[in-house]
């Protein structure tokens, strides 16, 4: 009746440990993805201030001609 008992204990703890697991990877993921997000986000912003500056220096090119 102990062996059963020892297979139930290491079962039970075999799935808290999965459902620990899967939990702690989904937060990763979530927090990797938010951090993707950032730094697309500031890429668009540098990509759109140098488009900006391209924009005035093509204006100001057409004004000296």
């Amino acid at each position: 009746m102990s062996i059963v008992n020892i297979g139930d204990v290491v079962s039970t703890l075999i799935i808290i440990v999965l459902i620990i697991l899967f939990f702690v990877s989904i937060t990763l993921f979530f927090r990797k993805m938010s951090a993707t997000q950032r730094k697309r986000a500031e890429n668009n912003i540098k990509v759109e201030q140098k488009l900006d500056r391209i924009i005035e220096i093509l204006e100001q090119d057409k004004k000296n001609k």
